[in-house]
């Protein structure tokens, strides 16, 4: 039996239009921004309808006519961000679901002591082993390349516990008829665990491109040169502005242009995500 109540309802709609309402304000008021010439924050006033000139910061950041601090326009940024995200994914992915599937279905001396060190990194973020791994980096010479943005950071000891925790789920008897039908150790993970993992693998790639895009600290340690900067790095050059006023207009479309990526990655990925959890409950 349902009972009516309609108090409980207008406290739950109210409270997540509220919500709606915190989370969108930003995002509308960056967007009202960017349509608005920079002379209309002179007087620390944010204006909260949209301004005619939208057209013309759109372009100008975009291809680089405004000024962002940086020697390359917006959009080599924007592809430079793609390319570091996009390679921390699948690196991420694929070592994570290789790791755990070597741990899960294979046997060897110290499998468990294996896991419980991977397990251990954990505790050890980027900021805490910052300057060993720079090291690294230097002495390999791979500052200011795509390598030295990527390699660092794709080893991901949540995602081999994730993925660990998914196989461990898979039943002995799918193995016992894999190995009857003759599937060998690649066989079976390409064909068998690898789409029984597919909801596990939508979430982490949502999660870890969204991690990668938004990497601030790691690329501004170990670029120098402006070819190799990342949209993220440019938001904080056009803010550490010595003389004049910050040109909020122009800032408030990097913003939004730097948002865009995750929100389609979450967006064209949320369809197949909702796949998986159906199919994994049929």
């Amino acid at each position: 039996m349902i009972e009516n109540r309609p108090w409980l309802t207008f406290v739950s709609h109210f409270s997540l239009l509220l919500g709606i309402g915190v989370v969108a304000l930003p995002v509308w008021v960056a967007l009202v921004a960017s349509t608005h010439p920079s002379s209309s924050f002179g007087a620390g006033e944010i204006p909260l309808w949209f301004g005619d000139q939208a057209v013309e910061n759109w372009r100008s950041v975009f291809l680089g006519e405004a000024s962002s601090g940086v020697d390359v326009p917006v959009w080599y940024m924007m592809l430079n961000s793609f390319i570091m995200a996009l390679g921390i994914t699948v690196g991420k992915l694929f070592i994570s679901l290789l790791s755990a599937y070597a741990i899960v279905f294979f046997r060897f001396p110290f499998r468990g002591a294996c896991f419980w060190v991977i397990f251990i990194t954990l505790m050890l973020p980027v900021e805490v082993r910052i300057v060993p791994t720079y090291e690294v980096v230097a002495n390999l010479d791979m500052l200011n390349s795509y390598s030295g943005l990527i390699l660092p950071l794709i080893a991901s000891a949540t995602a081999t516990f994730l993925f660990r925790q998914c196989f461990m789920t898979m039943p002995g008897e799918l193995i016992e008829a894999a190995r009857m039908d003759g599937a060998g150790p690649i066989r079976f993970f390409f064909d068998i665990l690898l789409p029984m993992s597919r909801t596990n693998i939508a979430a982490l790639f949502v999660i870890m491109f969204i991690y990668g895009w938004n990497q601030y600290l790691w690329p501004v340690i170990i670029t120098t040169d402006d070819a190799y900067y990342t949209l993220v790095m440019s938001i904080k050059r056009m803010l550490a502005v010595d003389q004049g006023d910050i040109e909020w207009n122009h800032v408030m479309v990097t913003t939004l242009l730097a948002m865009i990526p995750p929100v389609a990655v979450v967006i064209g990925m949320q369809k197949l995500f909702v796949k998986g959890l159906v199919d994994a409950e049929k």
